[in-house]
């Protein structure tokens, strides 16, 4: 049986830890809603044309990358087959949301991950082949069971339907030589007019926490992936 004394002590640990953790997240949602309407510039290297065709003006933004040691056509390949809601903190997160939102309560999914974007409603909105797409929805994400609307991409550039959000978001493979690239992605939303922005404002100061741990979580399978198909495809040359 634990002593007593190492129950207190656990206890007080756990109580610290919840409230360091619960002061972060208050921090971040104090920062998220002061920083709404103002998203950070891109760096050089980070400039995306495409997506400034579909939405060069947006209330929100969040830029995530990271170095692979494989080629931009493999990085690219190996983000397209991820199968994101195997992660169980992804699915930790998602239950988090229809629990607090009240929201119906959806199976996790095995689908790769393209796959699965476009079942739940995302549409094409540009694309370079093995390098890049750019996927876009119209939606109302401050409701419990958000649907995703998708539009033909000269149609969601024009939309502006008062009461919504149009979210874009990118997954990019970039080359460094032959053996290498970053691996990036970059989600931009804006609404469309004050109403759906008062509420969106509101929506993305208190979920934005868990929308951008998605977005680094996607970083190391995609480069684990990567690096393990590129050094499979070059074990035939190195046995050879």
């Amino acid at each position: 049986m634990m002593p007593a004394r190492r129950v207190r002590s656990l206890v007080r640990g756990g109580a610290v830890a919840a409230g360091l953790a619960a002061g972060a997240y208050g921090a971040w949602v104090a920062v998220a809603w002061l920083r709404y309407g103002r998203p950070a510039a891109a760096a050089p290297d980070q400039a995306d044309a495409m997506l400034d065709r579909v939405m060069p003006v947006y209330d929100v933004v969040e830029r995530h990358h990271v170095r692979v040691a494989a080629p931009a056509a493999v990085t690219f390949a190996a983000a397209s087959e991820m199968t994101l809601m195997q992660s169980w903190p992804v699915r930790l997160i998602f239950r988090a949301r229809e629990r607090i939102m009240g929201a119906t309560p959806q199976p996790s999914s095995a689908q790769p991950f393209f796959s699965l974007a476009r079942s739940i409603g995302w549409g094409l909105l540009a694309e370079v082949p093995r390098s890049q797409v750019v996927m876009g929805a119209v939606t109302q994400p401050w409701l419990a069971d958000v649907v995703f609307r998708p539009l033909p991409p000269d149609e969601f550039v024009r939309f502006s339907e008062p009461g919504y959000v149009k979210i874009i978001w990118t997954i990019r493979a970039d080359p460094l030589g032959d053996d290498h690239s970053i691996f990036r992605t970059e989600t931009r939303a804006v609404a469309t007019d004050p109403l759906a922005r008062a509420r969106f404002r509101r929506y993305w100061s208190l979920a934005s926490p868990g929308i951008v741990l998605i977005r680094w979580l996607m970083l190391n399978p995609v480069k684990t992936a990567a690096e393990r198909q590129a050094r499979e495809l070059r074990q035939p040359l190195v046995n050879s």
